[in-house]
């Protein structure tokens, strides 16, 4: 008998989205208003547009978030998925998930399946902690005493007892996702989706997920993980799948396959990345960039200081957002990190729409020469929900230009250089 637990062939996706006739941006309020001027007419003229024409297929776009898409992947594996924005990796833990069918082909799932996707999705926000793991469970197909029995485990892992009998809706991104993953991981699926979700939780927790995942598959479990974090992705997974543009790009082992998509097929240091506007998003990254004093240069000298510049474009007024920035060296760490509030033109509580610009300025003597790179989020707070993001961008390199130490054949260590006091004392 095969140990096959999944079976993915020929599967597709798509979806019909929209064009607008022009850029000019409308308020939710404006939609509103435009509805309810236009019913009575398009309910007398089904198959005209609000403009009095027919439809036209030019306003409507078929896009293939998958395509083709074919893997298997046997019990108890530990696959990491990863691959760029839009690469078609949530679709595709969705169409595992049954959460949306696929538009072609077949997957064959033996056994069942346990899902975080993202913060809100599997739990009840009207029900408390308590009666959300119940309602999980019986989803799953777990009989009352079974959840019983690993109540105890559950809600120690999750570190939430102290609000255990209050609604999810008063809990914090965080709560949330520390009790969604404790029940995932504890009513013992045999499959294990695990999105990007986990970036929420706190590091410690983050650390013992991680542990929990590795623990699941050693019982004969499986464990999908989608991660933007290549560190984490190398410390659990086995096996890597790469997606690009709703393709797989490649599969196969964990250290030549986050190498490849580092690289992107090119050992060219790029410390500036552009990006288009997406009609689809409310706000989003326009420009991230490292620059030192030579402008455009990719090398900067270990004593020199440089800046990382984030463009960021709304298009609606905003309230709490906030700007995560890390520096990622080439072990798939980050070294560097800051996380600030982005407020508007003159507003602490809110953005405004437009373009804004926010620049970090980075002292000399601070990393140890490497070659680094840069990954950037942007987020609300309240709840904590990802607009936008980058990884693994802007590659660029801190060199060695002559210090007193490389003059005297003395290597580099660590990961940080920060020019300490020494004072002698006797």
């Amino acid at each position: 008998m095969s140990d096959t637990i999944i079976k993915v062939e020929n599967l597709s996706k798509s979806y019909i989205i929209g064009h607008q006739s022009n850029e000019k941006y409308l308020a939710l309020r404006d939609v509103l208003a435009s509805q309810a001027k236009s019913f009575g007419k398009r309910l007398l003229h089904p198959f005209k547009n609000s403009a009095g024409g027919l439809i036209s297929a030019d306003e409507t776009e078929e896009f293939w978030a998958l395509d083709n898409v074919s893997f298997d992947i046997k019990q108890g594996d530990r696959v990491g998925i990863i691959g760029r924005n839009g690469a078609g990796k949530s679709t595709l833990l969705k169409i595992l998930s049954r959460i949306t069918e696929p538009t072609q082909g077949r997957i064959e799932i033996d056994g069942r399946v346990a899902s975080l996707l993202e913060v809100g999705t599997g739990f009840h926000p009207e029900l408390t902690g308590r009666e959300n793991v119940f309602l999980n469970g019986a989803i799953l197909g777990m009989s009352k005493a079974d959840i019983r029995r690993k109540f105890d485990e559950i809600v120690a892992f999750s570190e939430v007892e102290k609000f255990l009998d209050t609604p999810v809706k008063r809990y914090s991104s965080g709560m949330y996702v520390k009790l969604a993953f404790a029940v995932a991981a504890h009513l013992e699926p045999e499959i294990l989706i695990i999105d990007e979700v986990l970036a929420v939780g706190d590091a410690l927790f983050q650390e013992k997920c991680l542990g929990k995942m590795e623990t699941v598959s050693q019982e004969g479990r499986t464990v999908i993980f989608v991660s933007h974090n290549m560190g984490a992705i190398k410390a659990l997974c086995q096996n890597v799948l790469l997606l690009s543009s709703g393709r797989v790009q490649s599969i196969g082992n964990v250290d030549e396959i986050i190498s490849d998509y580092l690289s992107d097929g090119s050992t060219e240091f790029k410390p500036s990345l552009h990006i288009p506007k997406d009609a689809s998003k409310i706000a989003q990254f326009t420009e991230i960039t490292v620059s030192s004093l030579a402008e455009g240069a990719s090398q900067i000298a270990h004593d020199k200081p440089y800046s990382i510049t984030l463009q960021v474009f709304v298009k609606e007024k905003l309230p709490s957002c906030y700007l995560a920035l890390h520096v990622i060296d080439s072990d798939l760490q980050t070294i560097l990190f800051s996380r600030n509030f982005c407020p508007g033109k003159g507003n602490d509580d809110y953005i405004l729409p437009g373009k804004h610009t926010y620049s970090i300025h980075i002292p000399g003597n601070l990393l140890v020469p490497g070659v680094y790179r840069i990954s950037a989020h942007l987020a609300t707070s309240s709840p904590a929900v990802l607009l936008d993001g980058y990884d693994n961008v802007c590659k660029f390199e801190i060199y060695d230009n002559g210090s007193i130490y490389a003059k005297k054949g003395f290597p580099w260590r660590g990961k940080l250089s920060v020019p300490l006091d020494w004072n002698y004392i006797g």
